[in-house]
């Protein structure tokens, strides 16, 4: 039997796989976890998350909901995850994260053409391979694919915020609400005008994790480790993810000067994660500061912030718009390593890297997604090959083509999606792309 190798169990390797063994292609699925973990997971589990809104906004007002949408339309086992273990978020899509990286594990190991292979694969093999090995990819292969590229990987740092018990918060303190009255699915840690600044100063003198000599430290702007945000001003962190608009303290009955927000991490309800503050501060420095938070004195944290390397191909002069690398058909690249960044959009460069595998061992023609859809938009900016200082991109309605009369606000959104699953439907039948991906797990 000839196999499809996919390289890496994450979010893109996991969803390439699926799609593949959907259309009848059998699939060696390499992850070398357990054997050899990596600096940001835990477990040896498939698609493997480190927060419970990694998926983020479920409305359409974001490019990111409607590229949600978009996946579901296709089928993917990602999105199908996802719906089976949603936790309330308010606007945002959040999943118990166990239950989630489960689901998708136990649909991939009972696969009658999935073969799992729980060992690190150093270098590329002959025939048609999809790489998703991932921002974290081993150093053995990267070595092997920064030859193969023929040029330096380009890289950025991701960091990852903390999460607490919910007995450990404070709720005489900390009260329900989001903002602007849209469900009362997040925690709220009001911060007086004081409180707010003291808090601002002891995060900038805080002891950092230093960076190794060799790396230098670029991140991405959607992102940035707390600290960052704070060397950028001491207000900045008000108007960014301690902005207490739409909020009101129920013990004061007036806005707070800032709040620290918390969000479900589980379905349970029993973690909570602090939301933006992602940091690079040293474990003992993050419990000492975190704990000058009014609701968080006695805070119990079961995953305390880091920060780790992500590494990205340059994608405009590597890959083409079906992600096949251009010096090589039958080789494809999906995921964060392709320069998206977020789960979604690695999971959705993983359907399309799969669908396009499969089309290629079928010997039909690949398929590029129509560019005004959010999948067809991204991946149209990551693969422009006359991209000049390419830096990751999360799916956004900058990237979708104009509308044919120009609108604004929430009128111009409405059209855009209006259009992109129009042109996605059109797109789907006149291509034969199957729908629904219940995996019956």
């Amino acid at each position: 039997m000839e196999y499809v190798t996919v390289i890496g169990g994450g979010l893109a390797g996991s969803e390439a796989a699926w799609q593949l063994a959907r259309r009848g292609v059998a699939v060696r699925l390499y992850e070398m976890r357990p054997a050899r973990q990596t600096e940001a997971h835990r477990t040896e589990h498939f698609a493997e998350l480190v927060c419970s809104n990694s998926l983020r906004s479920a409305s359409f007002t974001a490019a990111v909901g409607l590229l949600k949408e978009e996946m579901r339309r296709l089928g993917s086992l990602v999105m199908a995850a996802a719906a089976t273990t949603r936790v309330p978020a308010g606007l945002a899509l959040a999943v118990d994260r166990e239950l989630f990286s489960q689901y998708v594990t136990t649909a991939l190991t009972t696969h009658p053409l999935v073969e799992v292979r729980r060992e690190e694969l150093p270098t590329l093999p002959a025939g048609v391979t999809v790489v998703a090995s991932g921002p974290l990819t081993s150093p053995t292969l990267s070595e092997h694919l920064r030859a193969l590229c023929g040029s330096a990987y380009l890289y950025f740092y991701d960091a990852i915020a903390p999460v607490v018990t919910t007995e450990s918060i404070n709720t005489a303190v900390a009260f329900k609400a989001s903002r602007y009255d849209h469900g009362d699915d997040y925690l709220n840690c009001p911060l007086t005008r004081e409180e707010y600044y003291r808090l601002v100063d002891e995060i900038l003198a805080a002891e950092k994790v230093p960076e190794k000599e060799f790396e230098r430290c670029i991140y991405f702007e959607g992102c940035l480790p707390i600290e960052e945000m704070a060397r950028r001003g001491r207000d900045t962190l008000a108007f960014g993810p301690m902005k207490p608009v739409g909020l009101t303290d129920p013990r004061t009955g007036a806005r707070p000067y800032a709040v620290a927000q918390l969000r479900q991490d589980d379905r349970a309800g029993t973690l909570w994660g602090l939301v933006g503050f992602q940091t690079k501060m040293t474990y003992p420095e993050q419990r000492r500061i975190f704990r000058m938070i009014p609701g968080l004195e006695a805070a119990e944290f079961v995953r305390l912030g880091s920060l780790h390397r992500n590494t990205f191909i340059d994608s405009p002069h590597l890959l083409r718009p079906t992600l096949q690398f251009r010096g090589r058909e039958d080789l494809f690249f999906a995921g964060q390593m392709i320069g998206v960044e977020g789960y979604l959009e690695s999971a959705a460069a993983g359907l399309l890297a799969g669908i396009n595998a499969a089309r290629l061992v079928r010997g039909a023609p690949l398929l590029i997604a129509p560019p005004t859809t959010a999948l067809g938009s991204l991946f149209a900016y990551v693969t422009h090959a006359e991209r000049r200082d390419f830096q990751p991109m999360n799916a956004n309605y900058g990237l979708f083509p104009p509308l044919p009369r120009p609108l604004r606000g929430r009128e111009k959104k409405t059209a855009l999606v209006e259009r992109a699953l129009r042109d996605l439907a059109a797109w789907q039948e006149a291509q034969g792309l199957e729908g629904s991906a219940a995996a019956g797990v």
